[in-house]
């Protein structure tokens, strides 16, 4: 498998495991307590599908392709957690700006967590990446 592939389907397992539990079971309740109304049921799972895809294109783009350039792991963490926070910020804001449920606590949980869970997706798809080299 090309390294690029492989980044793409390393970051892809971490990522969607990583949120399944995330969303499914550590933060289920939280979320359900600060925008329960404003949730889906069940979620739309096509633009869910979407959104993953493109969304891990853009973390092997922005993050993984710079570290592996750089041979660096920690490069893949970094710009991996500054991708992350800017678009989970550039969400997350944008809901709190024009939502009336959207709350503040909800806002910096998940720009807390897309930072964490894009900085370890970026680091699986540079392990993946350099393994399939």
């Amino acid at each position: 498998m090309p390294p690029l592939a492989a980044a793409y389907v390393a970051a892809a397992v971490a990522f969607c495991l990583a949120d399944l539990l995330w969303l499914g079971f550590i933060a289920k309740d939280f979320i359900q307590s600060q925008v329960g109304a404003l949730l889906r049921t069940p979620p739309g799972w096509t633009a869910a599908a979407i959104f993953y895809a493109m969304y891990l294109g853009g973390v092997v783009f922005f993050a993984v392709r710079p570290a592996l350039a750089e041979g660096s792991l920690g490069t893949a963490a970094l710009h991996g957690a500054l991708f992350g926070f800017f678009c989970y910020a550039t969400y997350d804001l944008t809901n709190l700006a024009t939502l009336r449920g959207w709350t503040l606590p909800m806002a910096l949980a998940d720009i807390g967590w897309g930072t964490a869970v894009t900085a370890w997706a970026a680091t699986a798809g540079f392990l993946g990446a350099r393994a399939a080299s």
